[in-house]
This record gives structure tokens, C-alpha cells and sequence, in this order.
């Protein structure tokens, strides 16, 4: 097999390989062995007619194009290995020769054009030292988060005046197009100011009492009109105010097993420096990534990247078409930092001679189902089923890798203390429990969720 490769882009080959026929041969055989159990042929028993006998009555172009569509995805693979290419998407294919019958010696080439992984060195971790923000607990994040428990608590009391924000209105809603009803809701409970309906709800509703109704004209978000202008007809039914209950001991024992307000705050503290320690953690791996892209130019697939871009528009607007220039160039810049980030992890994971096992990707997998109370063997089955496993492995050794790496380097707060970071990293390569591993979950998961919608909406 003669291989040759072109460089298109920084990202992007083109592979032309030009096979013998010695290994061209097997792939016919295996070809002409599969027509004969479909086909009946007076004389022979399927499955035992001879291969010159199906040349004949089925043709040898059937043959050579059952053979080709065998051997050409093989075949690229054996010469993108060989050539030390590391793939980023399905290529393209294109044939430009095969044999025309079972004497002619042209030989089969074919060309296929792939994204790849750019190479570049990675700098060298012994001794790299990389400094962290101290995790800062205030006495603000302690009352915020004080404020969310007494608003679980809090009650609703109706009142007899307009609404105002951070009120409650009970809502009977049509949303109508040309004069016809598209959508229509009753007794919908919607906070004022929570921004969590359509867009001009809050100021719709604003200084409306109960019994009182208005239409604001609005986009619809979801249904088989989204994106579509709506003329949006709102009546209250009723307002009510939330009531929330005083901070004193009373309320510490209600709301938690503490006796007293002051044990009750003492141990939210402890919450937020938890918490705290975990967006350190988190912190500590955005600047390991940062520190292993510092000195190297990395570019980006065009044709990944573009994809990318376009999903991640859908995400922000039900209509890609009206995305504003600040939306586009918002998901242009995620789109290009997942990739790079992507394409480091897997430098990286490669550079630490990262092996993932079935163990590791069952458990991982296990995991996402888990966390999206989804049974673990149906969800691992369409994976499977879906030809996502490859995806699986990747993010279980991208996370492994970067475990590896920053277990490998030291961390140290502003003024040069060491940091431990052990509870997050792990002593053990099992340890997937890490920041990573979880956002690596939710990454695959969306993946999924996206490309097998119906499963994820069944589990759910």
C-alpha cells in the first residue's frame, strides 16, 4: 500500500492511498462470499457459489463496490495510523481508481480528506509551578446563602393591591397569530422579575391587579411556533406576596438540627469554604490548562469549529437566523476554547501514556446515567447503539490525562504556599470523582442528549 499525504490546512490532509491488488484481493473474496448467501443460483447451495460464478451473474462491479465499501474505511485507518495522523472527524472519501473486472490490474486509489490534531510539544511538567487565587469566604456569601434557606421556608399570602416585583401572580395566558390561538396556558404561578417566561412578561404584568388583563406582543420559545412574533394575552387571577420568617434561634431550629442562629451561620460558613476549596480546585485546573497552552500556538479544524458555532447559536436562540453579531462572536469564542482545550487534553493524555480500560468507560458512563437518573445499562446500550463509545473513551482519557499532568506539577497560592489539592485529584488513577470528570460527563451527556433526544426524554 502506497501512501501519500498533502497537507491542506494546519488542520486538515488529504490521504492518497493506492492499494495493491494482493490487498485488494481478500476484500473482493470477502465480497463475492457474502452476495452468494443472498443470491440463488440454480446448481449451488447459498453460500457455496463459486466467485467466478458470481462475477458472472451478479457482475464484478457489484463485487469491486461491496469489496471497496469494506476495504476503503479499513484501509484509511491502517495508513492515518502509519502516518502517525491523529483524526478529529469522519473524513471524506473519493475514489479515483478500481478494477474494472477480475483481470483488469488497475489498482483501487482512493483519497480521503480529514480534520486532524495538529502537532505541537507540550511543555515539560517536572518542576512547573503554578499559582492559584486563595478560595475568599465573605460574610456576604454567608447571608446570601442564609437568605436562599429562609426563602424555602417563606410563605404566600395574598394581597389586594397591584403586582410588583417579587410578587406572585396567578396567570391564564394565549399566545394567538394572526388572530388565531397557537398556544394557551391557565393558572400558571410566575414570579415578577424572575425573567423565566417571555420576554415582556414582567413589564406586561407590572401594576395589574387580580381580575385585570393586558397583551404585550412577544417570541415564542418553545412549540411548533418558536421564533415566531405572538400577540400574548395575559389575565391575573390573583397576587400573592411571600412572607419569610424572622432569623432567630426559632428559625434555626425549624430550618436545620441547630439550636441557635449562630450555630446555624457557623456551619453555612463551613458550606461556603467547601465550596470554596471546590472552585479552587476548579480554578487550579483552568490555570493547568492555561500553563500548557502558554507558549504553544494550537489552531483550531475550520470544519469542527464551524459545527461547533452553529449548535452552540441553536442553544442561545430558537431562530440561528436572527443571532445577533455579540452572539456570534460569544459562541465563535466558546466553540474555539472547547476544541483547544479538547485538542491539550489529548496531547496531554497521550504525553502521560494515559491506557483507559472497559472498567474505566463502564464506570464513567454509569456515572452520567446516574446523574441524570437514567438506568445505567439502557443508557451504556444506546451509547453503543448510537456508535458513541469512541466519544466515551476520549473524555475518560482526557480526564485521566489531566488528573496525571496535575498531579505531576505544584500549585501555590499567591504568596508561594503550597496547596493541597489531593481530595480532588486523587492518589489513585480510579480516581474519576474529579472537577474534570464531571464536566466531561456533561459534556458527552449533552453530546447525547442531542443526538438521541427521544431516549433522554424517556429516561427522564
Amino acid at each position: 500500500m502506497k501512501i501519500s499525504v498533502r497537507n491542506l490546512e494546519p488542520t486538515k490532509v488529504r490521504l492518497t492511498v493506492t492499494v495493491d491488488p494482493a490487498e485488494f484481493d481478500p476484500y473482493l473474496d470477502a465480497a463475492r462470499k457474502e452476495i452468494g448467501k443472498q443470491v440463488n443460483v440454480p446448481g449451488f447451495r447459498k453460500g457455496h457459489v463459486p466467485g467466478k460464478i458470481i462475477d458472472q451473474r451478479i457482475g464484478f462491479g457489484a463485487v469491486a463496490g461491496e469489496a471497496v465499501n469494506s476495504a476503503v474505511p479499513e484501509l484509511y485507518s491502517k495508513a492515518a495510523e502509519e502516518k502517525e495522523l491523529r483524526p478529529m472527524d469522519q473524513p471524506k472519501f473519493d475514489i479515483k481508481e478500481m478494477p474494472e473486472s477480475a483481470k483488469d490490474d488497475t489498482k483501487l486509489k482512493f483519497t480521503a480528506e480529514v480534520e486532524v490534531r495538529p502537532k505541537f510539544d507540550l511543555p515539560e511538567l517536572e518542576g512547573l509551578s503554578i499559582e492559584v487565587a486563595k478560595p475568599a469566604v465573605t460574610d456576604e456569601d454567608v447571608e446570601k446563602r442564609l437568605e436562599n434557606l429562609r426563602q424555602r421556608f417563606g410563605t404566600l399570602v395574598g394581597v389586594d393591591r397591584p403586582a410588583a416585583k417579587g410578587d406572585f401572580a396567578n396567570i391564564d395566558l394565549d399566545a394567538q397569530i394572526d388572530g388565531e390561538s397557537v398556544d394557551s396556558q391557565e393558572g400558571v404561578s410566575y414570579e415578577l422579575g424572575s425573567g423565566t417566561m417571555l420576554d415582556g412578561m414582567d413589564e406586561a404584568l407590572d401594576g395589574l391587579s387580580a381580575g385585570e388583563e393586558t397583551t404585550f406582543e412577544s417570541t415564542l420559545e418553545g412549540g411548533d411556533h418558536a421564533g415566531e412574533k405572538a400577540q400574548i394575552k395575559v389575565k391575573v387571577n390573583s397576587v400573592k406576596s411571600e412572607e419569610l420568617p424572622e432569623l432567630n434561634d426559632d428559625f434555626a431550629q425549624d430550618a436545620s438540627e441547630f439550636d441557635t442562629l449562630d450555630e446555624l451561620k457557623a456551619d453555612i460558613r463551613k458550606q461556603c469554604e467547601r465550596d470554596a476549596e471546590g472552585r479552587q480546585a476548579n480554578d487550579a485546573r483552568d490555570a493547568f490548562i492555561a500553563k500548557l497552552q502558554e507558549s504553544v500556538e494550537i489552531p483550531v479544524p475550520k470544519g469542527i469549529k464551524a459545527n461547533l458555532v452553529s449548535e452552540r447559536i441553536k442553544q442561545m436562540t430558537p431562530d440561528p437566523e436572527s443571532a445577533t453579531a455579540d452572539q456570534k462572536k460569544e459562541a465563535e469564542a466558546a466553540a474555539e476554547k472547547e476544541l483547544r482545550d479538547q485538542i491539550t487534553l489529548d496531547a496531554l493524555a497521550e504525553k502521560m501514556d494515559v491506557k483507559v480500560s472497559q472498567n474505566d468507560v463502564m464506570q464513567f458512563l454509569s456515572s452520567i446515567a446516574q446523574q441524570y437518573g437514567m438506568d445505567p445499562n439502557r443508557f451504556i446500550s444506546s451509547i453503543v447503539q448510537n456508535g458513541q463509545i469512541g466519544s466515551a473513551v476520549q473524555e475518560v482519557g482526557r480526564s485521566k490525562g489531566l488528573l496525571a499532568g496535575m498531579r505531576a506539577v505544584s500549585f501555590v497560592d499567591p504568596e508561594g504556599n503550597a496547596l493541597d489539592l489531593s481530595q480532588f485529584l486523587g492518589e489513585e488513577e480510579e480516581a474519576q470523582e474529579s472537577v474534570e470528570a464531571a464536566s466531561a460527563a456533561a459534556a458527552v451527556a449533552d453530546q447525547i442528549a442531542s443526538d438521541d433526544d427521544n431516549e433522554g426524554k424517556d429516561a427522564e
